[in-house]
């Protein structure tokens, strides 16, 4: 075969995982710009709304393992189709949820897929580029999930303040559909998989610098989704901001995010390690000064935005450190490092909720996550002790 056709069957099938993202993040953080309607809807307070973002993460946390092994047995492009196929029931019953609790279930229900189809689809989109350039292949699929942020997040935001929240989740039910056929055409059906070796791949998972790994990821997102999940009523609250304010802020953010995982990309194929510090550094240093830079519309919408690239820039190098560490084993450990992703995006939600029900005000929510970031970055220090000491079981 070719150099132009390897090269060109590797675009075909980084864009379909891509694809695939961009639903998932479109359904993953759409309900952070539609908060407030969502609660007026189902008659419920906005932190405990917020609530249905943290059961998300924490299906996706148990459902990266667990439908990791699950599919194991499958074929890659089979996995992946059904992953999206869980995806596309999911959304359909939380456009027909009637009340909290069903629609709680529901995005449980949505979020099994997940971690499963990003730990799997890492691992795709590693195996069809040389090595080194593995790290920028994992942020062409990511970046799926930013532009989300840029279209699919603001667009389903429109739908639910215009139309209704429960036809943004029906619209964004389509997007599976969409992505199953992607799937279906961009990756070669390939060989059935191999039956697991659990205890093996569990080994895998408890290795030092896999736990360290992992542990970087889970408190970097929590830092980032601390004020992520809040922001719209955030903005509302510091700087006046209208519906339409919040839909243009969403969408700077997802420039933001697009903008920080290609960065982030292009800086992991350097360094993993050096590429995470220096983005878990400044999205603290943001973070700790947001309470004095969203003072106007203006300084709101650069910050977000600045901040959008420092946040999402740590998502190529984390989930490359952890799949180096876990060479032998990439798949589980790449979905737990989802999971790890997403239980951030729990722990994140429920700080900023602790932050606003205590009475600190929604001023306190970015620096609690700057304080997240802190803790991350000194994980990445511990974890650059162990590769020099010359003891160290950890290696490069």
């Amino acid at each position: 075969m070719t150099n132009d056709a390897t090269g060109s069957r590797a675009t075909w099938a980084l864009l379909a995982l891509a694809i695939g993202a961009f639903g998932i993040g479109t359904t993953e953080f759409s309900p952070m710009g539609l908060l407030p309607v969502i609660a007026e809807g189902i008659g419920v307070s906005i932190p405990t709304a917020g609530m249905l973002i943290s059961a998300y993460a924490i299906g996706v946390m148990v459902g990266a393992p667990m439908m990791t092994l699950l599919f194991s047995r499958f074929g890659k492009r089979t996995a992946l189709m059904a992953l999206m196929g869980i995806f596309t029931i999911g959304n359909l019953l939380s456009a027909l949820a009637p009340d909290y609790w069903t629609l709680l279930a529901a995005r449980v229900v949505t979020s099994l897929n997940h971690g499963a189809f990003f730990g799997l689809g890492a691992v795709v989109a590693a195996s069809v580029v040389p090595k080194e350039k593995q790290a920028s292949a994992v942020a062409v699929m990511f970046m799926g999930l930013t532009i989300a942020n840029i279209g699919g997040v603001p667009a389903a935001t429109w739908i639910g303040q215009q139309i209704g929240w429960r036809m943004a989740f029906a619209g964004t039910s389509a997007l599976g559909l969409v992505a199953i056929a992607a799937l279906r055409f961009a990756l070669p059906k390939g060989a059935p998989g191999q039956p697991v070796n659990v205890r093996r791949e569990l080994r895998v998972l408890i290795r030092p610098e896999v736990v360290i790994s992992i542990l970087i990821t889970m408190l970097g997102f929590s830092g980032t989704f601390a004020l992520y999940t809040y922001v719209a009523p955030l903005l509302e609250d510091l700087v006046g901001a209208s519906g339409s304010f919040v839909t243009l802020a969403l969408a700077l953010i997802g420039i933001g995010f697009t903008v920080g995982n290609w960065l982030g990309g292009k800086l992991a194929d350097w360094s993993p390690e050096g590429a995470t510090a220096i983005f878990l550094a400044a999205m603290a240093v943001i973070m700790l000064a947001m309470p004095f830079l969203l003072t106007s519309r203006v300084t709101a919408a650069i910050t977000l935005m600045v901040w959008g690239i420092a946040a999402f820039a740590i998502v190529p190098p984390v989930q490359t450190r952890v799949m180096q560490a876990a060479h032998d084993a990439p798949g589980l450990a790449s979905s737990v490092n989802i999971g790890a992703f997403n239980l951030g995006n729990a722990i994140g939600a429920a700080i900023g909720g602790a932050v606003i029900a205590l009475g600190y005000g929604y001023a306190a929510v970015p620096v609690a996550g700057g304080a997240l970031a802190v803790a991350a970055l000194s994980l990445v220090a511990v974890a650059r002790r162990r590769t020099v000491e010359p003891n160290s079981c950890y290696s490069t």
